[in-house]
């Protein structure tokens, strides 16, 4: 079986004999879709077995399942300043492969997304090529350093999603105030990356009997939670939208629990790693295995899937961070942090499915629809008027996690030579089918 994008018109397509999920409305039938112009012209049950209209393409889709296209929230795309690790290209390839309709990148390039012009300039590539849609977060303080705000005002004017410093902390309480307090003066939120720094500096692992076997010095969970417990209270504070970006602890979990509870405006998501994997998957020093934050303990990784279970976690990202063999194929120490995660999205998130965690449209809602609300996009969910961004994918397919049948530049997975289950079929975005995977 191969892969590759497909070349595709917007013409009128009726997508039938599908299985319908869409988590916004809970939606769960045989049916089909009709897309004309780009949009959803009309689905649903009520149009399983009808005659398709003159001059719509018929597109048979053998009884998969069809639900609105994801939406990923935290997605390194590296260009401008990093292309041999990833491009705007090469990651929208990857995006449209795993299913993915919408990614919003974040602003840790060079240089970062601080000021309009780079903002633009993603725009731009992203029109011109013309795969998945591509948003863009700009970075909470200039050149990410911790310190001056951006101009809040002039960047979500021109269309960013929120504020972050992203693999950076905003560690300056002071600053972290302001950024709250401006930030929702534009009905913006901030994204907090959770690691005290001077807690964090230095470790390679988290810490605890497994580092300290393997002779690497770790990085202490508690690093995770405190940083949160002081945002909390500024949140308390100035009342500001404060998002916490892959939380992978027991104890980080269980403060944005009591947070929600208590009515604070706050959200959170993991990423597959942290419900998938736990710290002995760092095994004999693999660096594809060196994450940030990293992976955790047995423990940790259950209360993420509890996280998940209960809603305390909103969603699920694919914390996308493309590094090349220069950057990995070193001593653990040396290696960088990161993994990519765009074309193995599904199946991951699937697990839960099969494992018995979450229903199957509760798994998907925390790519689809939990995503576009949180960021206010006009995506993840099947209605009529909407764009058609689509993924079509049997959820019992049987795949081996491959590098080389990556789309992405890099190649850097911890879920190498993995067993999975379920895959894209077809990607459809505004209409034009960006990938079709191929027997």
């Amino acid at each position: 079986m191969s892969a590759k994008p497909a070349k595709n018109g917007g013409g009128p397509k009726a997508f039938v004999n599908a299985r319908l999920l869409d988590p916004a409305s809970g939606l769960d039938a045989e049916g089909a879709v009709w897309v004309s112009n780009g949009r959803i012209e009309d689905f649903g049950a009520h149009l399983a077995g009808q005659p398709v209209p003159e001059g719509y393409e018929t597109i048979d889709c053998g009884g998969l399942c069809l639900s609105p296209g994801f939406v990923d929230m935290r997605v390194h795309l590296r260009e401008p300043g990093e292309e041999h690790k990833e491009t705007i290209a090469t990651g929208s390839r990857a995006a449209a492969a795993g299913g993915i309709t919408s990614l919003v990148c974040l602003p840790n390039t060079e240089p970062p997304v601080d000021d309009i012009a780079v903002v633009e300039f993603i725009a731009r590539r992203a029109r011109e090529i013309k795969l998945v849609k591509i948003f863009t977060y700009a970075a909470a303080t200039k050149n990410l350093d911790g310190q001056d705000l951006t101009e809040m005002g002039l960047l979500a004017e021109a269309g960013v999603q929120a504020f972050t410093d992203g693999t950076n902390a905003i560690s300056d309480a002071a600053v972290m105030n302001r950024a709250l307090t401006y930030a929702s003066s534009f009905g913006k939120m901030i994204i907090q990356h959770p690691e005290e720094p001077s807690l964090a500096r230095g470790g390679h692992m988290n810490r605890g009997e497994l580092a300290t076997r393997l002779g690497l010095r770790g990085l202490s969970p508690i690093a995770e939670v405190i940083l949160i417990e002081r945002d909390l209270r500024l949140v308390e504070a100035t009342g500001g939208r404060y998002h916490v970006a892959h939380v992978s602890t027991a104890a980080a979990i269980e403060e944005v629990r009591q947070a929600k509870a208590r009515g604070l405006p706050v959200t959170c998501d993991t990423a597959p790693p942290y419900f998938s994997l736990n710290e002995n998957a760092v095994g004999d020093y693999r660096t594809f295995a060196k994450l940030s934050p990293p992976l955790r303990t047995e423990e940790d990784r259950k209360a993420v899937v509890a996280g998940l279970q209960d809603g305390t976690i909103d969603t699920i990202a694919s914390d996308h961070a493309p590094q090349d063999q220069d950057s990995k194929r070193l001593p653990f120490a040396q290696a960088a942090f990161g993994a990519v995660g765009l074309e193995t999205l599904l199946p991951l998130v699937l697990s839960l499915y099969h494992n018995g965690n979450l229903p199957l449209l509760d798994a998907l809602a925390k790519i689809t629809c939990k995503p576009a609300e949180l960021l206010g996009l006009t995506a993840g969910r099947l209605e009529s008027g909407a764009p058609a961004d689509l993924a079509i994918f049997d959820p019992e397919l049987p795949w081996r996690v491959e590098d080389h049948i990556f789309h992405s530049k890099s190649k850097n997975t911890p879920f190498d030579g993995q067993p999975v289950q379920g895959r894209i079929v077809q990607t459809v975005v505004d209409g034009r089918i960006v990938f079709q995977l191929e027997t």
